[in-house]
């Protein structure tokens, strides 16, 4: 699985906990967000969310880490994009649930909120239970098939209430695309040179620098 880490600003220094908690798991990790608090340029929960949306719709990630202090912020953010589906993870039944019912792409991490003593731990565990069950497959077994079916609705809904994404934007501040694509590494991380040709492409490609 390609999993694309998205860390906002805030929550910059716990980058190398989720990277330490997902190692050894045999994932290719893209790990595109911010490294160290104060850093600059900075990236908020508005360009992660965006970003996070990117990488998904690209295909360039098959799953989207992200959060932010709270979890909440880096949620509604990139669930403002078609083709996301995102869970607010706060422990590892969250994690193992999340992946069963919903069978989401994203999730969003609370870093900064009760953030303490083990909860690099708690991290790990909650990466332990998001892959060890299957992808949608519904619990409990006998809510599976209308589970699966709610899902595959969502899908299509996410997809009816919401433009393409190389539409969106040309429709959004461009000021919030500029400082999520001019980010240090962005295109390399997009894999940019090697995507097919895609509208969505083309949009992207007008701000390479």
């Amino acid at each position: 699985m390609r999993i694309a880490i998205l860390n906002e600003t805030s929550a910059a220094d716990r980058n190398v906990d989720i990277l330490r908690a997902l190692e050894g798991r045999g994932h290719m990790l893209i790990n595109a967000g911010m490294k160290q608090n104060g850093a600059k340029p900075e990236l908020t929960y508005i360009h992660t969310g965006l970003l996070g949306a990117l990488f998904l719709n690209l295909g360039v990630a098959d799953f989207v880490v992200g959060g932010c202090g709270t979890g909440q912020g880096f949620l509604n953010s990139v669930m403002q994009y078609p083709g996301v589906c995102c869970g607010h993870i706060v422990s590892p039944l969250d994690a193992w649930l999340f992946t069963q019912i919903n069978g989401g792409n994203c999730i969003s991490l609370m870093l900064n909120q009760g953030y303490g003593w083990a909860s690099d731990v708690n991290l790990k565990m909650i990466f332990d239970q998001l892959f060890a069950v299957e992808s949608g497959i519904g619990y409990p077994p006998h809510r599976r098939e209308s589970q699966q079916s709610s899902r595959r609705i969502l899908e299509s809904i996410s997809q009816t209430t919401h433009f393409a994404m190389h539409e969106i934007l040309r429709r959004l501040p461009e000021s919030i695309v500029q400082e999520a694509l001019t980010y240090p590494g962005i295109f390399d991380a997009l894999g940019f040179d090697d995507l097919p040709h895609s509208d969505l492409k083309e949009e992207i490609k007008k701000w390479r620098q």
